[in-house]
């Protein structure tokens, strides 16, 4: 039995018809949100983060670069970085629009959604405190780390435009997977929050002439990082197994399984751009890992319930 010939026969009501351009919208969004941490990482590693010397001007008097022979690229990569704010914020209003239009009953979706948007001008307001305080390290942490939640929410969109009603559903794993998936998202976002000090302890400052670093001792914070991930992969496979052994749907095996790869290989990434002494394409790629982990993360955690958003 299909899912649409469950849900009429549950609810005695056929689901919506839907334009066939609404989830991919939505996962627009989620691309854009990423697409956000990926650029904001090129401006790091290109030292380019007071390539704009203002906000919300881009330079004394303009909103756009103004530019000289000592600019260089640095202005034109932080003012690309800034307009695909813009970018992001018509993909989360049209997502809002999308949401409350066509799923007008599913209130936890709109509190998402809303969520999505709200949190585009805080990440431009401390944007601007990061570039007006000489891009503080602890500023710039903040900044990622509130990227990575936007991305969980816009992650949260795309899994709730599945269903039809609302949730959260029954639990389709045992409760004691539910927790272990819960637990190992916890432990998730600390290696996050340590792989953020680590960066914000090298050598790639987000400025060429004027570093700011946290003055914690670089090999130190990357071996407890190293540590963090080496309990968060042990997480993520005792999770793995509880929920292969007791889920009644494939979505979480299929979810949890792809946990486990983007786990891996973020690791992977991770030893090898220690090891090489960070080049900057290797931090790039681990920028990526890291969105690409809160994505399998969020969708992970919610297939341990059936309609969770």
């Amino acid at each position: 039995m299909t899912g649409a010939s469950r849900l009429a026969r549950a609810t005695g009501r056929l689901p919506a018809v839907r334009p066939s351009w609404v989830r991919p919208l939505l996962l627009a969004n989620l691309v854009g949100e990423v697409g956000i941490v990926v650029t904001g990482g090129i401006v790091r590693l290109t030292g380019s983060g007071l390539g704009c010397s203002t906000w919300p001007e881009c330079q004394p008097g303009s909103f756009t670069p103004v530019r000289t022979p000592e600019s260089e690229f640095h202005d034109l990569v932080e003012f690309g970085n800034r307009t695909l704010t813009s970018v992001v914020t018509v993909l989360a209003l049209a997502s809002l629009w999308v949401v409350l239009r066509h799923w007008p009953e599913r209130r936890r979706l709109h509190r998402v959604a809303i969520g999505v948007l709200a949190g585009i001008p805080a990440q431009a307001v401390l944007g601007g405190i990061t570039v007006l305080t000489g891009l503080n390290p602890w500023t710039v942490m903040s900044h990622f780390l509130l990227s990575m939640v936007l991305v969980s929410l816009s992650t949260m969109l795309v899994r709730g435009a599945r269903d039809d009603v609302s949730g959260p559903g029954e639990f389709v794993v045992h409760p004691l997977a539910r927790t272990l998936a819960l637990g190992t998202s916890a432990v998730g976002a600390v290696v996050l929050l340590l792989g953020t000090i680590v960066t914000g302890s090298g050598p790639h400052s987000g400025d060429a002439d004027r570093p700011a670093r946290t003055g914690f001792d670089p090999r130190f914070v990357s071996w407890m990082h190293a540590d963090a991930v080496m309990l968060f992969c042990g997480l993520v496979i005792a999770t793995l197994v509880a929920v292969s052994i007791t889920a009644t749907t494939d979505e979480a095996r299929r979810a949890w399984t792809v946990v486990l790869v983007v786990t891996l290989a973020q690791g992977l990434i991770g030893y090898v751009q220690y090891f090489t002494k960070l080049p900057e394409l290797l931090v790039l790629l681990h920028m990526l890992g890291a969105s690409l982990l809160v994505v399998a993360l969020t969708f992970g955690v919610l297939a341990t319930r059936r309609h969770p958003v």
